[in-house]
């Protein structure tokens, strides 16, 4: 028996059991690199028993290597996928920038051309990452991608990268009993583009297991994945929500004599939305391989869906949209805060003191109009903030997102957050926004995009029809904060 398939694209047909080489970094660092060779041979062992896709990034230790050792070595047709992931540090998103990240991955691979290549970004407020996906298409039309998917989007960006052109396949990010978002407003996004989902994280660290039924809460959790999945426990409720999730999950295993991380998995899997789940493998150890079949021997029926549904109503759902984690303070990667991954996070604004006035301060975001109208983005005097109108403008003048107003308020909501940051402040204080609209054809679409943005923190708002937008903008968007006391004046 091997696990069952589907096209994540018309000529790339997976397992819809992806195998996760993040442990790969995990053991390297306690005992140094993985001997290449032997590594390769337990990857090979997946492949020949149809686990044949294999999911890695640049940071995931030499698992890129392994895999193209592996590869290099395959007899027969097809090869195994190999799928890895480009997290570049914010910056310009140049042609020769990405040219030489994607290199990097065929040189690394061994191949001539990713099969699937996965762009992830650390905050959105930066916007090179439109420029790093559009020059990833132009390498996929050059023929070294083969397709191209995003990982840890939330629904809001997913779908402006789609409407501004980007042919994503897949989106990669944390679904399971526990951490549902990708349930929610994820789920239509995909619906809406016929974009599926690579789930991960669907074991919640191992937590969904027999092993943790009945069991007390650890004490003390040493590894950053198990660190990151017990804060999602914490904010779905804490340990008892987990064993009553548990106890559910353990009943339906039973009855259909599985385990609990079979049903647990299940349950992620059988949403039209999830291609497939990634399910993680320490190289020469335990396998897993036979359990994990097990998979596709059961279905939920209703009554199945139903107990874990009454178990979810004990349960909070769990703040904000897919991928938060990765952008906001405590940062819960799988291998350790923001500090293991960068250095700093650059901003594309920066601000310019008056020079006669030590309270105020200005940014600019080199929108061909401000120099010839005599505006800026920004200007914060004291402890107030005010946004200028702003549209969906692309550096000098490149329109995003024709037509599209929901997706033109996400950038231009970005972009204003970006401003603020820049001048002291945090997206927190925004305290009232103004949207003016070119038809009522808009309001939706766009009050929904605002509504997704500020969930959390909802300011004043208020919306004008005027018909009138010049150009190809759909929406523009202006905005006051006042920075809260606790923050530092500009420079």
């Amino acid at each position: 028996m091997y696990p069952d398939r589907t096209l994540l694209a018309p000529n790339l047909s997976i397992s819809r059991i992806l195998t996760g080489l993040w442990q790969v970094a995990d053991q390297e660092r306690d005992r140094g690199s993985l001997e290449t060779a032997r590594a390769a041979e337990a990857l090979s062992g997946y492949a020949q028993a149809g686990f044949d896709t294999f999911d890695m990034a640049d940071h995931y230790g030499s698992a890129e290597l392994i895999a193209g050792d592996m590869l290099s070595r395959w007899e027969g047709s097809p090869r195994p996928l190999a799928f890895t992931k480009w997290c570049p540090e914010p910056g310009p998103m140049t042609a020769e920038v990405v040219r030489a990240g994607v290199q990097e991955r065929l040189d690394r691979l061994g191949v001539e051309r990713v099969d699937l290549l996965q762009f992830h970004w650390w905050s959105f407020e930066h916007p090179a990452w439109l420029d790093a996906l559009h020059e990833m298409t132009k390498l996929r039309d050059e023929g070294l991608i083969g397709e191209i998917g995003v990982t840890n989007f939330d629904a809001a960006h997913l779908d402006l990268a789609l409407a501004d052109g980007i042919p994503l396949v897949s989106n990669q990010v944390s679904f399971s009993l526990i951490d549902r978002r990708a349930a929610e407003h994820l789920a239509a996004t995909c619906k809406k583009h016929d974009v599926k989902l690579l789930a991960y994280g669907t074991l919640c660290g191992g937590f969904l297991s027999d092993r943790w039924l009945g069991k007390p809460e650890p004490e003390a959790v040493k590894d950053w994945s198990g660190s990151k999945y017990l804060r999602f426990i914490n904010a779905a409720g804490g340990w008892d929500v987990l064993q009553r999730i548990l106890r559910a999950a353990g009943g339906i295993a039973h009855k259909h004599e599985v385990s609990i991380s079979n049903v647990a998995t299940r349950w992620v899997l059988e949403h039209a939305h999830v291609a497939g789940v990634i399910i993680g493998a320490r190289l020469g150890e335990n396998q897993h391989r036979d359990d994990n079949l097990n998979l596709f021997r059961f279905e939920l029926d209703a009554d199945d869906k139903a107990m874990l549904d009454r178990a979810f109503e004990a349960a909070t759902p769990i703040p904000g949209d897919c991928g938060d984690e990765y952008r906001e303070p405590p940062f819960l990667t799988a291998s350790g805060d923001l500090s293991h991954h960068l250095e700093a996070m650059p901003s594309a604004l920066e601000a310019v003191s008056d020079p006669e006035n030590p309270d105020r301060a200005r940014v600019f975001s080199g929108s061909l109009w401000e120099p010839i109208a005599g505006y800026c983005r920004a200007v914060r005097d004291g402890e107030r903030i005010m946004v200028s109108g702003t549209t969906a403008t692309h550096g000098v003048d490149r329109t995003v997102a024709l037509g599209d107003s929901g997706a033109q308020t996400t950038y231009i909501l970005d972009k204003i957050a970006a401003s603020v940051r820049a001048l002291g402040g945090d997206p927190k204080d925004i305290l009232r926004t103004r949207m003016y609209l070119r038809g009522e054809e808009d309001i939706e679409a766009a009050a929904r995009a605002h509504g997704l943005r500020f969930a959390r923190t909802p300011p004043a708002n208020t919306t004008f029809l005027v018909g009138n937008l010049i150009g190809d903008f759909r929406v523009e968007v202006e905005a006051e904060a006042v920075v809260s006391k606790t923050r530092q004046k500009p420079a």
